[in-house]
């Protein structure tokens, strides 16, 4: 069973992604705590960092924002092979449109970026490229033929898209009606360039419910369970931003709650927990730090019956699945370094990375496979968009400061 859960009370609201009754995505939001990913601000740069080939700017938020060279780059000058020097691009004093790409984590304010694109739910508009890109998860080349030929026939002033997922079979006159939609949001966001104050929130993308359900929701095969009836009187008034009756798909349900439900909980735990058990009674060690995160899988009480290559495949196999979900769950970004069971033949190697890649299709943080080392460690990297899981739920424990070990005899 496919649904996607919104668990909202007058403190929190919670959203969990639930599929083949497995929960994969889980966030949770307090009422007066909104996140900053995907807002455009009208900013003005405080600082620049030549050694560091950044700046900071002010958002208005409680802390500036970290602009890299590379994402302050202007239209014309992304796409020629000449190198710029920081003093070219920005200055000190400037007032610039940034949109955040990272939220705030720990010490470390907002990542921003004057890129600016703008997300809808079949496609994104990105005006600082005028190509027609189709999302790597549509594997079915007719299909990514027709949407490459309706972006070419849509597009307007070189402003380019994306066609996401949800893309497929959706019918061109809508496309065209959400880019159009789009393109005029973009506009409106320019003609704020030069006006005061500065600065000043220009657009603010959907609140977190809306995202997950605009981002995530297939009609095919997905429901939603909400518990607030405001929610979904909201969600019910979206039917016109999707090509189906919504309402036949959207269960109110005021006695759910994520507390109650066993499976959810289960889920939970086990996304807390540092060890993760698997079916076949090998397991995986998860330990994140402030670098990367290290992940080692081992047969545990799993001996197999045929072989030592046959045991350590297949516990690799159901390993590089369970892998998968919990970084999706957790929501891990950055560097991530998963030692698998040494396996000496190449098909194995390259079977363990199918199954890998296969499984990170459905997460939009677009994990990569980077490489394999010659100690057979799999190298991977994951955007980073928002705190992790376990950052956001728990804190640093003040008597080891995060070394979490106990001192049995004395140096």
């Amino acid at each position: 069973m496919n649904y996607i859960f919104i668990d909202s009370d007058k403190e929190k609201t919670k959203v969990g992604i639930v599929e083949d009754n497995r929960l994969v995505e889980f966030y949770s939001e307090e009422i007066n705590n909104e996140t900053l990913f995907g807002n455009v601000y009208r900013a003005r740069v405080t600082n620049v960092l030549r050694g560091m080939d950044a700046a900071f700017v002010d958002i208005g938020e409680e802390k500036n924002a970290y602009l890299q060279l590379k994402d302050a780059l202007h239209k014309d000058q992304m796409y020629t092979k000449e190198k710029y020097d920081l003093d070219e691009v920005i200055k000190s004093g400037e007032e610039v449109i940034v949109q955040v790409i990272k939220e705030p984590l720990g010490n470390k304010g907002p990542k921003v970026t004057t890129h600016i694109s703008l997300p809808g739910r079949y496609l994104v508009l990105t005006p600082y490229s005028n190509k027609v890109n189709v999302s790597k998860k549509i594997r079915n080349n007719s299909e990514v033929n027709r949407l490459k030929n309706i972006g070419n026939q849509i597009i307007e002033n070189d402003m380019g898209i994306i066609f996401r997922t949800l893309a497929v079979d959706v019918d061109e006159n809508l496309l065209h009606e959400e880019y159009k939609s789009l393109m005029d949001v973009f506009l409106r966001i320019e003609k704020e360039r030069s006006f005061l104050p500065t600065p000043k929130l220009l657009y603010k993308d959907l609140d977190l419910v809306y995202q997950i359900v605009r981002d995530k929701f297939n009609e095919k095969d997905t429901e939603i369970i909400v518990n607030n009836k405001e929610i979904y009187n909201n969600l019910l008034l979206l039917e016109d931003y999707f090509s189906y009756n919504l309402g036949d798909k959207i269960l109110l349900n005021l006695d759910f709650s994520v507390d109650n439900d066993m499976k959810i909980q289960m889920d939970m735990k086990e996304a807390l927990d540092r060890v993760v058990s698997l079916k076949s009674g090998g397991y995986i060690v998860i330990d994140e730090t402030e670098a990367l995160t290290a992940i080692d899988v081992n047969t545990g009480k799993y001996v197999g019956a045929y072989s030592l290559g046959d045991t350590v495949l297949r516990t690799n196999l159901e390993a590089a699945e369970e892998i998968s979900r919990q970084i999706r769950l957790r929501d891990i970004g950055g560097i991530i370094i998963i030692d698998f069971i040494d396996m000496k033949e190449k098909n194995h190697i390259s079977k363990v990375l199918s199954k890998l890649s296969e499984s990170f299709i459905k997460d939009r943080n677009k994990p990569h496979i980077v490489d394999v080392t010659k100690l057979c460690l799999v190298e991977i990297t994951r955007k980073k968009t928002r705190p992790t899981l376990d950052s956001k739920i728990s804190t640093i424990c003040p008597t080891c400061n995060g070394r979490g070990r106990v001192r049995i005899n004395k140096y």
